[in-house]
């Protein structure tokens, strides 16, 4: 914090485990609420100077970072992969050059600051609108892409001028630790970014409830961002929320099937299904779910789940034993309820029984009600409904408390416009699903969360607009004067 590195004072630590081994890569300091107190300190020292500085200035701090990135990309997907399990080839192609390609777009944006122009709306008086910064900015990032969600926090909360102090998860944060370090070396002044690594009920709370906290920034699971919601608004805080997802992917009778069935692979497997965006339940016409099925199922089981770290693998571990059982626990209760586990449902024996792996599963056979249906696994596991008419397409798609990302699968434009237009989810993807990129915004709807990442329209998460109201008149006595109080002449 404060641009160096310090112990924590909570006199606890907690092991970074490689998820595909289970042994124990790091020790990390765990932080108390004094640390917290501390980096929040120095991120409002830090603010006045910051939040004042020239955009050009500080577009320049963040294309020095971008470049250092660049030169340390290698090292990044090395420990990404390292405390989280995903495949480098997944390190290496999507989420060190995403983080870096999110903050040359920032570094850009930062010059780009827009506002309503100024105007005389009554005549006598130039209104002129100002989108300032907010102030300290705490921020709460999750597990399953560590560096990238990193990067969605700070990059456009310091862009505008605001000062962060960000907890990543205690499980995986060693890329956030090495962004913090490279924020100091290429000289983005102290107290700018800080980084507390603690637990969600210490550390989170004491970062969130704290009163020099003016705005809270959180992705995570829905149940822990009510109460994130909860203690943040006590303090009347500016709050965004990325919350928890359960995306439909609705294939109509004239998609192409082939493009759909690899879509969904892709779309479901994606960080071992660890992905908020993923895949996870697909609704596909009675007429073609049969091929649909045969299809995904063939080409999950055809999918190298292995080593992370090689080259070869698709499929890496999940974080941790603690998810593992998580999806187990889900597919499970399924099976017991009835349904079929087409291919997959299982923990792999063998040299991967070190590891939190879990195969590929596809599930059908379950009602719309059914928990697998309803609630988010966050696995490799996709269920498969069948629907008869679009109508009931859109009702099933619709038929969750979340809604953040969707995507529709046809070749008819006016069925896909309607899908666009129907389907309630703060991403709407029409023949493919995942693709984001910096000038893309992500956010959801419902229990998903309210607010953007990424994209310009994250400024207005971060930045709060001041109207500046000028006399252009130069009279003493203004005639809206007469309505509080009279007077002669």
């Amino acid at each position: 914090m404060g641009g160096r590195a310090v112990a924590g004072s909570s006199g606890e630590t907690s092991p970074v485990v490689d998820p595909a081994t289970g042994a124990t890569i790091a020790e990390v300091d765990l932080a108390g609420p004094s640390d917290v107190a501390a980096a929040v300190a120095a991120a409002k020292a830090a603010y006045p100077e910051w939040s004042t500085a020239t955009p050009g200035s500080r577009s320049a701090a963040l294309l020095a970072l971008a470049s250092r990135l660049e030169g340390r990309a290698a090292e990044y997907a090395a420990a990404e992969t390292a405390h989280t399990g995903k495949p480098i080839r997944l390190a290496t192609q999507f989420d060190v050059p995403g983080s870096i390609d999110n903050v040359q777009f920032f570094a850009g944006a930062a010059r780009n600051l827009d506002g309503k122009a100024s105007a005389e709306w009554d005549g006598l008086h130039t209104s002129v609108i100002r989108r300032e910064p907010i102030g300290v900015v705490g921020s709460i990032a999750p597990w399953n892409y560590p560096l990238q969600m990193a990067m969605w926090k700070i990059l456009p909360a310091i862009a505008a001028g605001n000062t962060i102090v960000l907890k990543p998860a205690e499980i995986t944060p060693l890329t956030t630790v090495m962004l913090a370090e490279d924020c100091a070396a290429v000289g983005i002044p102290e107290g700018v970014v800080n980084v507390v690594v603690g637990t969600g009920p210490v550390a989170g709370e004491a970062l969130i409830g704290h009163p020099d906290v003016r705005m809270v920034s959180f992705t995570g699971s829905t149940p822990v961002g009510r109460r994130v919601m909860e203690i943040a608004t006590a303090g009347i805080k500016r709050v965004h929320l990325e919350l928890g997802g359960k995306a439909p992917f609705v294939v109509f009778d004239d998609a192409d099937l082939e493009a759909a069935i690899h879509g969904a692979v892709a779309g479901s497997l994606i960080n071992a299904g660890q992905d908020c965006t993923a895949a996870t339940r697909a609704y596909v016409h009675a007429s073609c779910i049969d091929a649909f099925i045969a299809g995904v199922a063939d080409l999950f089981t055809s999918v190298v789940v292995g080593d992370p770290t090689d080259q070869a693998t698709d499929l890496g571990p999940l974080v941790s034993r603690r998810q593992q059982q998580r999806v187990a626990g889900f597919v499970d209760r399924a099976r017991a309820s009835g349904a079929r586990i087409v291919c997959g449902g299982d923990i792999p024996q063998g040299d991967l029984a070190k590891g939190a792996y879990y195969l590929p599963t596809l599930v059908a056979g379950v009602s719309q009600e059914a928990e697998i249906v309803q609630q988010e696994v966050f696995g490799p596991v996709l269920v498969v409904l069948p629907f008869e008419t679009d109508d009931e397409a859109f009702a099933l798609a619709n038929d969750t408390g979340y809604g953040l990302a969707a995507s529709a699968w046809s070749r008819d434009v006016y069925r896909t416009l309607r899908a666009q237009r129907e389907i309630s989810a703060g991403t709407v993807w029409i023949n493919d699903h995942i693709p984001i990129m910096s000038e893309m915004p992500h956010g959801g709807f419902k229990q998903s969360g309210f607010g953007k990442d990424m994209s310009t329209y994250a400024f207005d998460e971060y930045t709060q607009i001041k109207h500046v109201c000028l006399d252009i008149t130069g009279q003493a006595r203004k005639d809206w004067h007469r309505t509080v109080f009279t007077y002669e002449g």
